[in-house]
């Protein structure tokens, strides 16, 4: 007989599961799914397409959340009894998988943990990224785009939607600039602990010298806010320009000016979209992220929290929150966590889920007054 005793680990699992459904309200999720399948099945739901796909993304998103919740019971519910029969029969196989099996629901247990620690007020709205190249020249508008594709890596392999809305590309190489927006449950709680200052080291591929080389980019995140929360904007306090759309090194995507920048003039917020396909797109695109912007603006206002949200972010030295070094040894390093690792080029593939909850764990300790 195995002398097989996971039984401690696999109770402490499930206490600690009981409370994340306690904390999600399984109940309360099952009847919002309920609601919203009642509300896809009305027979005119495609009359209005706006609110036909927000309705059945949302009872997706619910229906995953609900199915994911499920299947972890159902496999702490296997995992005992994989452990009963290892130990009745000392099969050495069923014990190796018994403990593989433990494994993997640790780590879904503790994802799960950090969502329940998302429960600020704007945390369960989709995000809107936007990464500018700071200090260091070209080799900053290069790490800009290096971030950008790590993030759109991030939410692919996670199956998230993102959509780019704007990119500013710079004359040698990267970019300038670069505006998306990831739409999935928690994406501003999840992604709002990636704002800051990002300093990227290694040996420079644009120094003929080879000399190393350090330069900065910065991520800003803000909530989408639902079209429903209005913010009213006259007119005359909007300058909208519209452009062609450019690609790298300045070359057309298209042969018309349907590109649109809008320009909040009272607050100097600037917002741009040219990955539409039509002017009119662009600018109901542009204008939906000025308004989530505006709206996030007058709600720090009114509770004392400007700038809390997306941050003041200047990318340059003394305010970087994380180093990605590649030379002369390479490791990733958040200042704030401590989280590293060791393989910067799995990070640069969207392997970013460790910095992720390690940022989202260290934003809910307790600080000292």
């Amino acid at each position: 007989m195995l002398d097989l005793d996971l039984n401690d680990a696999i109770a402490a699992i499930r206490t600690t599961f009981a409370d994340i459904r306690e904390v999600v309200g399984v109940d309360r999720l099952r009847a919002e799914i309920a609601d919203l399948s009642e509300q896809a099945g009305v027979p005119d739901l495609w009359d209005d397409t706006d609110k036909a796909q927000k309705i059945t993304s949302d009872l997706s998103h619910r229906q995953s959340e609900l199915a994911r919740l499920t299947a972890i019971e159902n496999q702490l519910d296997d995992l005992e009894v994989l452990v009963e029969l290892a130990n009745a029969e000392g099969d050495e196989e069923s014990a190796a998988e018994a403990r593989n099996e433990l494994l993997d629901l640790q780590k879904q247990i503790g994802d799960l943990e950090v969502q329940t620690l998302l429960n600020g007020e704007y945390d369960p709205l989709a995000a809107v990224v936007t990464i500018r190249a700071g200090a260091g020249g070209v080799d900053a508008a290069d790490f800009a785009d290096m971030l950008f594709r790590m993030y759109l890596r991030w939410a692919e392999q996670h199956r998230y939607k993102a959509k780019v809305l704007d990119t500013s590309y710079a004359e040698e190489a990267g970019i300038k600039s670069a505006t998306f927006e990831i739409d999935a449950p928690y994406a501003f709680g999840t992604l709002s602990v990636e704002a800051g200052t990002h300093r990227l080291v290694r040996m420079s591929p644009f120094n003929s010298a080879g000399k190393r080389q350090t330069s900065f980019a910065a991520v800003e995140v803000v909530p989408l806010m639902p079209e429903t929360e209005e913010v009213d904007i006259p007119d005359n306090e909007m300058r909208v320009d519209v452009f062609r759309s450019s690609g790298p090194g300045g070359q057309s995507v298209n042969t018309t000016d349907s590109a649109v920048r809008i320009t909040h003039l009272p607050t100097g917020i600037v917002v741009s979209c040219q990955n539409e396909k039509s002017q009119i797109q662009n600018r109901a695109a542009a204008l939906r992220v000025l308004k989530s912007r505006l709206l996030l603006v007058q709600r720090e206002q009114e509770n004392a929290k400007k700038k809390e949200l997306a941050g003041n972010i200047t990318a340059s030295w003394g305010d970087q929150m994380r180093s990605y070094v590649l030379a002369p040894y390479q490791m990733v390093k958040d200042l704030r966590t401590e989280h590293e690792v060791n393989n910067p080029q799995n990070v640069f593939d969207g392997d970013i889920d460790g910095f992720i909850s390690a940022g989202i764990r260290w934003r809910k300790q307790p600080t000292d007054d």
